[in-house]
C-alpha cells in the first residue's frame, strides 16, 4: 500500500477540510479548477502580493511546455522568437491599458522601483541641480535621500504627517527645479493621491508601484512613471519605467550602463537577460485586465472593495480606527488599529489567520493591521475580512 498523507485545506473564510492523497494520486494531473477551490487563502500581503488564480493556472499549464513549444518560458532564450513575442505583446497590452502616447518608451527593467530613485536623478540631472520632492511616507522619503546622495539640491516642497497628502495646490515648488517627484500611493501609510497632479511645465515624476493599473492615469501629464511589479502587476523581479521620448538620452556621464534609460530603449529592454518569466506573468495580467474592461472598470471594483472595509471601520463606534485622512485613503492599502488594546490586535491577527485571512499584520514601523487589496484581491476577500471584523468587534467590544 502506498503511504498516505493528509493536509488541512480550506476555501478562504470557511471551515477547514482535510484532503488526503498518496503518491499515486499526487501524480495525477490537477484539475485547473482545483486551485480555485482548495488550498487558497485570502492573502492581504503588501508585496509580493497575491496574483489572480486564473493567471496562476495559465502559467501552471504553460510551465513545462509553453504553448506546445516543448520548453518552459523559464528555459527560453530571450532572443528567441517565442519569448520576443511574449514581451512585445506584454508591452502592447500595457500601452493599451494605460493609453500610453506614442512618444513614450516602455522599459522593462530590474532592480525594483527603489533603483529608479537613483536612475531618475542620473538620467535627468547634473550635480547641483534643484529637484523638488513631495514626502508623504517612507518611500517618497527614501527617494529624497537617494537624490541627495547623487549631489542634487533635493528640496522637500510638501510634507505630509504620514496620515495625509498635501494637495498639489499647496506644493511650494522651487523656481527652476528640474523635476517634481512624488509617490502616488504610500504602501505603508495607506495614503493615496486620487488625481494626476498639475505642476505646470515642470517634469512630473511618479512612483506608482502600489496603485498602478488600479485606475486610469493620464500618462501625458507625466515625464516618467515607474513601478515595481510585485504589488499590483505580477511577480517580483521586473520594474517598468514609462519615459517620455525627449528625456531618453540625457543621462549624465557617470550614470551606470544598467541604469541608463537610452541603453534599455535601444536594446528593447534586452541589453542583458531580462526577467523573462516575471514579464511573461505580467503579460498575462495585462491581458486579463483588458478582458475585464480595462482600468475604468477596475477602479469601480477597487473602490467598492475598499468601501467594504472602510465602512466597517467607520461604523465601529471607535473600536477600529483608520488614521488616514478620509479624502486620501488608499484603495490599495488599508491600515487600521484597535485603539483600546494592543493585545486585541494580536488576537485579531491570529483569528484572521485561522479564517484564511493572512498577512494582515501592519508594517513594523506603524503596527496595527493592514489589508492590501490590490486588483487580484476578489470582492469575496474584502467581504470575508469585513465579516470577520464585525464578528470580532461583537465578541470584544
Amino acid at each position: 500500500m502506498l503511504p498516505t498523507t493528509s493536509v488541512t485545506a480550506r476555501r478562504a473564510g470557511e471551515v477547514p477540510t482535510t484532503i488526503c492523497w498518496n503518491e499515486q494520486t499526487a501524480r495525477r494531473p490537477t484539475p485547473r479548477s482545483y486551485l480555485h477551490l482548495f488550498l487558497r487563502i485570502f492573502n492581504f500581503s503588501a508585496g509580493p502580493a497575491m496574483l489572480p488564480v486564473d493567471v496562476l493556472e495559465e502559467a501552471q499549464a504553460d510551465l513545462v511546455s509553453y504553448k506546445g513549444s516543448g520548453m518552459s518560458v523559464l528555459e527560453m532564450s530571450h532572443r528567441g522568437k517565442e519569448y520576443m513575442e511574449i514581451q512585445a505583446k506584454a508591452e502592447a497590452d500595457l500601452r493599451a491599458l494605460l493609453n500610453v502616447p506614442e512618444n513614450y518608451k516602455v522599459l522593462f527593467l530590474q532592480g525594483g522601483a527603489s533603483t529608479q530613485f537613483a536612475a531618475v536623478a542620473l538620467n535627468l540631472t547634473q550635480p547641483g541641480d534643484v529637484v523638488d520632492h513631495v514626502v508623504t511616507g517612507a518611500w517618497s522619503k527614501k527617494a529624497v535621500a537617494e537624490a541627495k546622495k547623487l549631489g542634487l539640491d533635493a528640496r522637500v516642497v510638501a510634507k505630509g504627517s504620514g496620515n495625509d497628502a498635501p494637495a498639489p495646490s499647496t506644493w511650494q515648488l522651487s523656481e527652476g527645479s528640474r523635476y517634481v517627484h512624488f509617490c502616488s500611493n504610500e504602501t505603508i501609510g495607506g495614503v493615496e493621491y486620487k488625481e494626476d497632479p498639475d505642476v505646470g511645465d515642470r517634469l512630473l515624476i511618479a512612483d506608482m508601484s502600489s496603485n498602478i493599473l488600479s485606475k486610469p492615469v493620464d500618462v501625458s501629464k507625466y515625464a516618467v512613471i515607474y513601478f515595481g511589479a510585485q504589488k499590483n502587476v505580477g511577480p517580483s523581479g521586473v520594474t517598468v519605467a514609462i519615459v517620455r521620448d525627449d528625456l531618453v538620452g540625457q543621462a549624465r556621464p557617470d550614470c551606470p550602463t544598467m541604469l541608463e534609460w537610452s541603453i534599455a530603449a535601444e536594446n528593447d529592454s534586452m541589453y542583458n537577460t531580462p526577467p523573462c518569466f516575471s514579464i511573461y506573468v505580467c503579460g498575462l495580467v495585462f491581458a486579463r485586465l483588458l478582458a475585464k474592461g480595462g482600468l475604468a472598470a477596475m477602479q469601480k471594483v477597487n473602490e467598492s472593495k475598499a468601501s467594504l472595509v472602510y465602512n466597517v471601520i467607520d461604523g465601529s463606534a471607535g473600536f477600529y480606527n483608520c488614521p488616514v485622512e478620509k479624502s486620501v485613503r488608499s484603495c490599495m492599502n488599508i491600515p487600521f488599529t484597535i485603539p483600546s488594546s494592543k493585545d486585541l490586535e494580536a488576537e485579531f491577527i491570529k483569528g484572521a489567520g485561522a479564517k484564511g485571512l493572512v498577512q494582515i499584520k501592519g508594517h513594523r514601523s506603524v503596527g496595527g493591521m493592514r489589508a492590501s487589496i490590490y486588483n487580484a484581491m476578489p470582492t469575496e476577500g474584502c467581504q470575508a475580512l469585513a465579516d470577520f471584523m464585525e464578528e470580532f468587534r461583537a465578541a470584544h467590544a
